[in-house]
């Protein structure tokens, strides 16, 4: 398994929350920033007051293995924050449907390269 570039330090987040552009599906919110590397960078924020943490890692693990399978085909060079939709209740989350938002996401910001 391909080890994913992660954004890491505050600034970083705050830089792409400020500058970048976003998108809403269904389960996720995704904050999309061009950078200047060969490579895209993931974050992922979920609150503290959304759930507790067994919750809040099954939400990540989720979200970064239906990005794993959309990076592949998708291109290089942004910077990308998921975010859950505080509207969406816990209870309903799913892989598929995170994985269809996602690739939904990528289609509509034209960076999915469509096979």
């Amino acid at each position: 398994m391909k080890k994913i570039k992660t954004l890491k330090m505050n600034y970083e987040f705050k830089n792409v929350f400020n500058r970048g552009k976003y998108y809403i599906g269904k389960q996720i919110i995704l904050y999309v920033l061009k950078n200047k590397k060969e490579y895209n960078r993931l974050g992922i924020a979920i609150s503290t007051k959304l759930c507790n943490a067994v919750k809040r890692n099954e939400i990540k693990r989720k979200i970064r293995a239906a990005y794993q399978q959309i990076e592949k085909d998708s291109e290089k060079g942004y910077d990308l924050v998921f975010i859950w939709n505080k509207k969406e209740n816990i209870q309903d989350l799913s892989y598929q449907v995170i994985y269809n938002d996602t690739k939904k996401i990528f289609v509509k910001l034209g960076i999915l390269k469509i096979k």
